[in-house]
């Protein structure tokens, strides 16, 4: 997949608005692959919602979202597997962690569905991530940032194009932020990917190309 275009999308709770000032609701946008992209936004503007429709959570949007040149609208639920195994990654804000498993275990699950990366890889981000002691401990023992690195390594033991990555250190100190922004860059430049980061006020520490305020 090499692009995503929204045509004048606009959530549905948007549609009374008669002030909004975006430039991403109601307009057209085109996000390419390869590319960093930056989504700076207050608090209830819709930042997650727009990841919800990107992975076809949510359809209640006016306008039209499309994946090269098709309207997602039309995909079926297998395409969407399809998707959300191969061309689309998404660090959750609420991190959709399974508490009472380790945080290896929580890496190895997806993993075992991808056969994406070796053990031994995964390991190693674990130790450069700074939390290789805590590899069987589990995720509800951890503290929020902790778990936010788990959830980001989660997110890439798999092929995509684009990674969305919503909100992805709010309870990180800049040295974690940072190694979490290293990893992030070269899994995405490997696979020659686009990243997309929501925020609305700590940002990933990325080279972005373009952002947009949402």
């Amino acid at each position: 997949m090499e692009t995503i275009t929204l045509n004048h999308v606009l959530p549905q709770v948007f549609a009374t608005c008669t002030d909004l000032k975006s430039e991403v609701w109601q307009q057209q946008v085109q996000l390419e692959k390869g590319k960093l992209y930056l989504v700076e936004a207050q608090s209830g503007t819709g930042k997650s919602t727009l990841c919800s429709y990107l992975l076809g959570y949510r359809h209640d949007y006016e306008g039209t979202i499309c994946f090269d040149h098709t309207d997602i609208r039309n995909f079926a639920t297998r395409q969407w597997v399809d998707i959300r195994c191969r061309h689309v990654s998404e660090l959750f804000q609420e991190l959709r962690l399974f508490g009472e498993l380790t945080a290896l275990e929580n890496v190895y699950i997806k993993n075992s569905l991808t056969h994406f990366k070796s053990n031994d890889e995964i390991k190693e981000w674990f130790e450069r991530l700074g939390i290789a002691d805590k590899m069987n401990v589990p995720v509800a023992r951890m503290s929020f940032g902790q778990q936010q690195r788990v959830a980001l390594m989660r997110a890439l033991v798999q092929p995509f194009d684009f990674l969305l990555a919503d909100e992805p250190i709010s309870h990180l100190d800049d040295k974690h932020a940072g190694l979490m922004a290293e990893l992030l860059l070269a899994e995405a430049r490997k696979q020659e990917a686009a990243v997309l980061v929501t925020s609305i006020g700590k940002r990933l520490n990325l080279p972005y190309d373009h952002t947009l305020k949402l």
